[in-house]
């Protein structure tokens, strides 16, 4: 197996086979971000993924059973190369349950409707989408390089495909100055698109990531953890979404939350409401690891 830099994946997909179909991120632009700074975004030629997918065959055999295409965003590739690669996927691992990628809302936004559903047909299972914010203002802020209403309707695609979507949130983007509005348009971005998953991480301030400049000239000021969990607060309260399995249970979370929308916003919110009353925050350091 070849891997070139730091490979990244999410949380849920520790026991994958990880292949990379690209090197990096498509867009690599993110002001809060510092994956993928170490290598230049390449398309790996399908004749390396194969040999790789070829070797993993021979390793691990049945023992497959997930599979995640790295790097930064496989679903840059033209479809037609993903459905080849997921029928290799098939062919090699008939046992294979599972097969996930990060995709961004752009090049969700490329592919067609028939092409996501024939992906899905193949056994792409699930794309990780993330949205970061919902607020435009944010997410000019940071360079997303997309709006609010673009990142839904890729996420809505998403689902009309019948590919799940697991999308990630980004509690503290707006600092103080834009609490209220990145809780806001985060769960109307959210209540719009019904994904089957939803997790947020909390911002570190990262000084490899160049959004620390704004904070450093105080044009974006850290939330404290109780501005944190007021900003959750906001959110659960005028989320919309039943049945999205929620997740806010990440290392560097201040607070750890999980459960399901809508049933469990009630008991999310008494957690919440007694972690501020008790000021009982995940300690900074071990936001860290």
């Amino acid at each position: 197996m070849n891997y070139v830099g730091t490979v990244y994946r999410p949380p849920s997909e520790a026991r994958s086979l990880i292949v990379q179909v690209t090197i990096g991120c498509s867009y690599n632009r993110c002001r809060f971000c510092t994956m993928y700074k170490d290598k230049n975004f390449e398309i790996r030629s399908m004749d390396d993924i194969r040999r790789d997918f070829y070797e993993a065959r021979e390793r691990y055999g049945n023992l497959i059973e997930k599979v995640f295409l790295a790097d930064g965003d496989a679903l840059v590739l033209p479809a037609d190369k993903l459905k080849e690669l997921l029928a290799l996927i098939k062919d090699l691992f008939p046992g294979v349950r599972s097969v996930t990628a990060y995709g961004s809302p752009k090049n969700i936004l490329r592919k067609s409707p028939d092409d996501l559903i024939a992906l899905g047909k193949e056994g792409l299972s699930m794309v990780y989408l993330g949205a970061e914010s919902g607020d435009d203002q944010v997410l000019r802020d940071i360079e997303k390089g997309v709006t609010g209403d673009e990142i839904i309707r890729a996420g809505q695609k998403l689902k009309a495909s019948g590919i799940r979507s697991s999308i990630t949130l980004i509690s503290g983007l707006g600092g103080k100055e834009r609490l209220e509005e990145h809780a806001l348009a985060s769960a109307d971005l959210i209540s719009r698109i019904k994904p089957e998953y939803v997790a947020f991480l909390t911002l570190l301030a990262d000084l490899g990531a160049s959004i620390s400049q704004d904070i450093r000239e105080g044009k974006l000021t850290l939330l404290e953890p109780e501005d944190v969990v007021t900003e959750m607060e906001l959110f659960l309260k005028h989320v919309d979404s039943d049945g999205t399995v929620f997740r806010a249970n990440h290392a560097s979370n201040y607070l750890m939350l999980k459960g399901t929308l809508n049933r469990d916003i009630p008991a999310l919110l008494k957690q919440t409401e007694a972690s501020k009353k008790d000021k009982a925050f995940r300690h900074e350091y071990w936001r860290r690891l």
